[in-house]
């Protein structure tokens, strides 16, 4: 059996449902999932189906040919066609911090991620010792001002010698520059604090206790070249109070950001996600 995953944006218009639900239907396909949403400001359709195949004859190359001649041209469509056959490979960008570390690996090494890891980079040696654990090669790419674009050179040769489909900053402290983010457009998935641009600086979490703030979040999003402000995927929040410590919001925190990205992960990587105009439509 094949079992492809359709993502769909164009221009609102009559019969787009129809005219896809009857386009699968005609090439023998069985609709297990569909779900579809209409942004009334900017008149704009977003759709996600799910759709198996049992003809030994299906082939998703041939699909996606006929696909776009008999219906993507017709209604004007931005689309993208995935095979569950595939699973996506993701590489993960790390620095000292763990928390995010662990949590996607144990994820991954108990089969709850859709996806293949090939290899992690760090630009210390810190945790090389939990890629080792894990048994995923670990390669350590040391970044200085003076060194950065060697340095980008390097992940980028491993990104493509790799096949890598997406990137994963859990906790990466450097700056990504637009050379990679223009080779892996909203296909970067970064993790951090919500307090900004409130709090900003290297101890947001004591900025905050000193606010006394009510609320503290996670948010995780898609790389841009304007910092920290690209499409957001996922987000979350947890209460506190004047009687939680610094050392309570830094634990709460951290607990956010491995849920909030490990959640993001998920939806990109089970194809539920379409960008439009640095803006996310995330499917159920």
């Amino acid at each position: 059996m094949n079992k492809i995953t359709i993502l769909i944006y164009c221009k609102d218009r009559p019969n787009i449902i129809a005219s896809v639900t009857n386009f699968i239907a005609k090439e023998g396909g069985n609709i297990v999932y569909i779900d579809q949403h209409v942004d009334r400001e900017q008149d704009i359709f977003f759709m996600r189906l799910e759709s198996e195949f049992t003809s030994e004859t299906f082939y998703t190359k041939n699909f996606k040919s006929v696909f776009k001649s008999d219906l993507a041209d017709k209604f004007e469509m931005k689309w993208r066609i995935y095979s569950s056959e595939k699973k996506p490979k993701m590489a993960l960008f790390i620095s000292k911090y763990d928390h995010c570390l662990y949590d996607l690996l144990g994820r991954y090494n108990s089969g709850e991620l859709n996806l293949d890891i090939p290899f992690i980079i760090s630009n210390h040696l810190d945790l090389k010792p939990i890629a080792d654990n894990f048994k995923i090669p670990f390669y350590h790419i040391p970044v200085t001002k003076d060194t950065k674009k060697e340095a980008e050179d390097k992940q980028l040769q491993l990104l493509q010698e790799y096949n890598i489909d997406f990137i994963v900053l859990a906790r990466y402290m450097q700056i990504v520059s637009g050379k990679l983010i223009n080779k892996y457009p909203n296909k970067i998935i970064n993790i951090h604090h919500s307090f900004l641009p409130a709090f900003v600086g290297a101890k947001p979490y004591h900025s905050a206790y000193k606010r006394g703030v009510k609320i503290i979040g996670a948010t995780s999003h898609y790389v841009t070249e304007e910092l920290d402000a690209g499409p957001i995927i996922e987000q979350d929040v947890t209460r506190v109070t004047h009687a939680h410590a610094i050392s309570d919001l830094i634990s709460k925190g951290r607990d956010l950001e491995k849920i909030v990205l490990a959640n993001a992960v998920k939806l990109h990587a089970n194809r539920k996600v379409l960008v439009f105009n640095n803006k996310t439509v995330v499917f159920s």
